[in-house]
């Protein structure tokens, strides 16, 4: 009978030690499925955070104060973000010091595509090469730079066409004859230089026109006024104004009218909403309509298609025709884009 009994504990002693172990190769197995379980939640989670990250795409302009370059920054933020891309927006204001800080900050943030309105044909073309060392594709838009094959796309507005349109129009009010100014745009960007040539390769054919004085007014509308309130001192039989951008035409216009010369034909180029407005209240008598918002479209989507497949399917300089703007036709535009 001692005998039984002591098997019995035995028995029951290794019972206990096999429900023990049991129990702790439960819990391990445990351990391992929750541990395994985790695992795969980061797994998830990381590569939902990588599907859902979106590339950023920096937008860089000249000045917001100028509506062509807001219209411009405005449209490619917008289809940059319909396309999925985060957006930088960024001013260099003209200054090519504060373009290359902005251009770091695109590299640094590891940018899937630079967009940009550049601050110098020349000056811009070390930030260039520089994004593009650092494997960023740049989309110049409105402005070229002096050399090839640093940019992916250089997409320009057709100067050398819209200045021609501008100019034939001048004539015509003009009456091909009389005293006219010229009012010329920053002489870094190339832009400035192009639209003067076209004026005058139609502008020189009249003999009878006859360019009193031609100064420099940067693009900008209270230089331009002030110019020409010193150009009217020596100048007050002037009868007309070609004005290289619009900014310029509305400040040109605003001291003729204070000195009492609202009669003097001013023509501007750009095709802005303020010069539209002047058109159609019989102020100033014509522009050329860059397509702005087309262009800043044309980039993006472009950009898009260069990231996707490695290409554009399109030459590095693109242009695109401009639109002579007159009172027949001002009340369609808006913004840089004409309403059919």
């Amino acid at each position: 009978m001692k005998k039984t009994i002591k098997y019995l504990a035995v028995l029951m002693a290794l019972l206990m030690v096999v429900v023990i172990f049991s129990g702790c190769g439960t819990q391990q197995n445990q351990g391992n499925s929750n541990s395994s379980l985790a695992n795969n939640q980061t797994s998830n989670s990381t590569s939902t955070n990588t599907t859902n990250s979106k590339k950023l795409m920096v937008i860089i302009t000249p000045s917001h104060d100028n509506p062509f370059f807001k219209t411009e920054a405005d449209v490619a933020e917008a289809k940059a973000k319909q396309l999925g891309y985060d957006t930088l927006v960024l001013s260099h204001d003209d200054d090519p010091t504060k373009q290359t800080q902005e251009f770091d900050t695109a590299i640094s943030r590891k940018a899937a595509a630079i967009i940009c309105d550049n601050a110098g044909a020349d000056a811009t073309v070390a930030a260039v090469k520089k994004a593009k060392d650092a494997g960023i594709p740049t989309f110049l838009i409105d402005r070229e730079i002096n050399q090839t094959g640093l940019a992916i796309s250089q997409i320009v507005s057709n100067n050398s066409q819209g200045a021609k349109l501008v100019a034939q129009e001048f004539v015509k009010l003009m009456g091909e004859k009389g005293n006219y100014v010229e009012l010329l745009g920053k002489e870094s960007d190339t832009n400035a230089a192009v639209r003067s040539t076209g004026f005058h390769s139609v502008l020189d054919q009249y003999p009878e026109l006859k360019m009193v004085a031609q100064q420099t007014a940067n693009w900008d509308q209270n230089e331009a006024y002030t110019k020409m309130e010193s150009i009217l001192q020596a100048h007050s039989d002037i009868k007309g104004v070609i004005a290289g951008n619009d900014t310029m035409a509305v400040g040109a216009y605003a001291a003729l009218k204070a000195a009492g010369k609202s009669d003097v034909i001013v023509v501007g180029f750009d095709g802005s909403n303020d010069v539209r407005d002047s058109i159609l209240s019989d102020g100033i008598k014509a522009t050329a309509m860059q397509p702005a918002a087309k262009i800043a479209e044309m980039a993006v989507e472009q950009a898009d298609q260069y990231i996707k497949t490695g290409s554009t399917g399109k030459p590095e300089k693109q242009l695109v025709d401009c639109v002579l703007i007159t009172k027949d036709n001002a009340s369609k535009l808006n913004n840089f884009s004409l309403s059919q």
